[in-house]
């Protein structure tokens, strides 16, 4: 008797995904609730389980194809060997060795040991066997000694690197030394750099655009398409902020095991300001406006593969050491591909950090159906005029409070934002709630 593999429920709002890859070819022994494939939605990474053991007989779905919830994906056929006839049927070509080297252009990764396989995350796992890596040479630093994502990306920025001191490329031409001699060191022009040479290989290359670039760069025009956004700035004056974290944070850090950042300090604000503003954490919805009275807070978090938001739940209700380690926690997940879907809806209103990569200044984008979204920016001395005349320098931030002026009039933004920086400014104001 067959048992199928169908496309589980994804969450809310999610009814597509594409098969990234399986971890099973036709004829292979599987275990109940062994991961057999992987499914790439919008929002996140998930693996597939064998709903009962038995010998995956039929792959359905090939890798790259889009399927829907309830989708036949393949089936598990009884008994360890009962599908090695049925092989022929299957996408995939058998792995027995058949006198077949003719698929061997495509190179396999090193072989990696069962027990380490079993240990890697579903996104860790796909970047080892893209990048034709060997996992044992990586050196770990997740929980248990747990290879994570980021060590693997860390570890192909080294390797990225370390070729670039020896030149192998001269050393592997073909036949005509003379000729390349010239050409590898050219006289620069009247005191012009010289560069390097262009890497070998083809002028473009196309890539398939991964669901959740597809999803952001859809998200993102809808938002234009949408909202009446428009952006309102203002700058802060950090200099009572970082006074106060530079006083208290190596207590802070070995009381509560998490570092002070300057996050926490412009959630509180935010909260602070959208309670006096509750239009700010407000949403349309059809013809209704939906006011929140919880504030649920998502940050922005860079990766390679795109942006994601998750959000902090009822901010209000937590502390400075709580909303840090809530952070320090969905950024570690949200970097080894291990986001669920429930942290990554529902937030009321978005802060943006585009600081921590150098912007000075920027006009951040709606997350809909969110109404504003604050955007942070990079620490800069600059020279400000004192009531008093003088001129000194402070380190002072932009921020841009980017809102949909189909509910929230200029005077609410504005003022919104004030409420914002006099709280960066006074911090002890965040703290007493005034």
């Amino acid at each position: 008797m067959a048992t199928e593999i169908k496309v589980p429920t994804l969450g809310e709002s999610v009814t597509e995904a594409t098969v990234s890859k399986w971890f099973k070819e036709v004829g292979d022994p599987v275990a109940a609730d062994e991961p057999l494939l992987e499914l790439e939605t919008d929002k996140v990474t998930l693996e597939v389980n064998a709903p009962a053991a038995g010998t995956l007989s039929e792959i359905v779905v090939a890798a790259g194809s889009d399927v829907e919830v309830g989708a036949l994906l393949g089936t598990i056929a009884e008994g360890a060997a009962a599908a090695r006839g049925a092989k022929p049927a299957a996408a995939k070509a058998p792995p027995p060795a058949k006198a077949e080297p003719a698929p061997a252009p495509r190179p396999q990764p090193a072989p990696v040991p069962a027990a380490a396989e079993a240990a890697l995350a579903p996104a860790v796992r796909k970047l080892i066997e893209e990048s034709g890596l060997n996992p044992a040479a990586i050196p770990a630093t997740g929980k248990d000694g747990r290879l994570t994502k980021g060590d693997v990306l860390a570890y192909l920025e080294v390797r990225k690197e370390a070729p670039a001191a020896p030149a192998p490329k001269p050393a592997a031409a073909p036949a005509a030394p003379a000729a390349k001699a010239p050409a590898a060191a050219p006289a620069p022009a009247a005191g012009g750099a010289q560069f390097p040479p262009r890497p070998a290989g083809p002028r473009e290359e196309r890539v398939r655009m991964t669901r959740l670039r597809k999803r952001i760069a859809e998200n993102l025009k809808a938002s234009q398409n949408t909202a009446a956004t428009l952006t309102t700035y203002n700058e802060a004056d950090m200099s009572a902020v970082m006074a106060l974290r530079d006083q208290v944070k190596d207590v802070f850090e070995k009381r509560h095991g998490v570092r002070l950042g300057f996050m926490s300090f412009f959630i509180k604000a935010c909260v602070t300001a959208l309670r006096e503003f509750p239009v700010v954490n407000a949403a349309i919805d059809g013809d209704e406006i939906v006011y929140k009275n919880h504030y649920d807070i998502g940050v922005a978090v860079g990766l390679q593969e795109g942006l994601v938001v998750p959000v902090v739940r009822d901010a209000d209700a937590l502390s400075f050491a709580q909303i840090e380690a809530t952070i320090a926690s969905l950024a570690k997940k949200a970097r080894d591909g291990a986001l669920s879907l429930d942290e990554l809806q529902g937030g009321t209103f978005t802060i943006s950090n585009a600081g921590v990569y150098g912007s000075l200044n920027s006009m951040p984008i709606l997350n809909l159906p969110q109404s504003a979204v604050l955007g942070m920016h990079k620490i800069q001395q600059r020279p400000v005029v004192l009531a008093d005349g003088s001129i000194v320098a402070k380190p002072m931030m932009y921020l841009a409070l980017s809102y949909d002026h189909r509910l929230i009039d200029g005077r609410q933004a504005v003022s919104f934002l004030v409420r914002v920086k006099d709280c960066i400014e006074n911090p002890t104001r965040i703290m007493l709630d005034v």
